[in-house]
């Protein structure tokens, strides 16, 4: 019997995360807590949420941007193993980035390490004290976003820091800057901030196309095949990425510094329990206890679904 087309967009919205879903908070694992704190709070300019015992929270305006977790036990990861490529921190716009960039620049300078006009976005790259790569950035307008087949249009064009900072660092930003290259400490950077995408290093990219794509629910946006994947939800141009750069081949990570977990946010219960399902249905060993779903992708990354109400 064949199909309607309503009864297969029915099926395909079945096996959709909502257009609502969103990043939440990345929680690193870290062996120096006060070098990493300060590192995110003075020189990316995230405020201290919260401080209790082993864990530093970081975010701004309230939100939870970051979670530090300190276990000194842990060794070190390899950089050609799976685990975290970038967490990326959405700015709210380019003045906001460029006081981070300028900030970064005074407080902790050998941690840059490039910037990219990906067309949808222009962004700054670093490296934070253990290792984590960060990215900081500003969306470009949707409506400039170019769709092709499905596919939002990206590049990596050469994006000058020094151009961009004269362009966008406001006064305020830079007597905020003076008064850090005077070792006052700035407080936390003028703009909101979310999670906007995480950037995972994985073995290979179609087990990693399978897993987000296929049983999590992100639809492809954007790929380099054989290398690296995009997925998103509701039409962003990323929320998840996937490389094999640095780590093709990798297989399962072991208990290492750096990644913890990746939040991914979606709009209600009812979303998380019909995920669930849906993962369970396809060979997922799930855990949910009421508050979050919990479940490892193929290089044992912890990723966690929680409700936004």
């Amino acid at each position: 019997m064949t199909q309607t087309r309503a009864a297969v967009d029915t099926r395909r919205a079945r096996d959709l995360l909502p257009a609502a879903t969103s990043m939440g908070p990345v929680t690193l694992l870290v062996g120096d807590l006060d070098l990493m704190t300060r590192y995110y709070r003075d020189a990316v300019l995230l405020d201290v949420l919260r401080a209790e015992g082993a864990e530093v929270a970081l975010g701004r305006h309230g939100r939870e941007l970051l979670l530090l977790r300190h276990d000194p036990s842990l060794p070190a990861g390899s950089p050609r193993g799976a685990g975290l490529f970038h967490t990326a921190i959405l700015l709210e716009d380019q003045a906001a980035l460029a006081t981070a960039l300028a900030s970064v620049a005074v407080r902790a300078p050998s941690s840059f390490t490039g910037s990219a006009d990906h067309l949808v976005s222009e962004a700054f790259y670093f490296t934070d004290p253990e290792g984590n790569g960060v990215e900081l950035y500003t969306d470009r307008p949707r409506h400039s976003w170019r769709w092709v087949d499905g596919h939002v249009e990206m590049a990596t064009t050469y994006l000058d820091p020094n151009r961009f900072l004269a362009t966008h660092l406001t006064d305020r930003a830079r007597e905020m800057v003076a008064s850090s290259e005077r070792g006052v400490v700035p407080g936390p950077g003028p703009g909101a901030a979310t999670v906007g995408h995480v950037h995972l290093q994985v073995g290979d990219v179609g087990t990693a196309r399978r897993f987000y794509a296929e049983d999590l629910g992100f639809e492809v946006t954007a790929e380099m095949p054989g290398s690296a994947l995009f997925v998103s939800a509701g039409g962003y141009h990323h929320h998840m990425a996937m490389n094999t750069w640095n780590s093709a081949g990798a297989g399962p990570r072991v208990p290492a510094l750096g990644l913890g977990t990746v939040d991914v946010v979606v709009p209600d219960a009812e979303a998380v329990a019909a995920l669930a399902e849906r993962l369970r249905g396809r060979g997922h060993e799930v855990r949910d206890d009421g508050a979050a779903l919990r479940v490892n992708d193929p290089w044992n990354n912890l990723i966690e679904v929680r409700p936004a109400s």
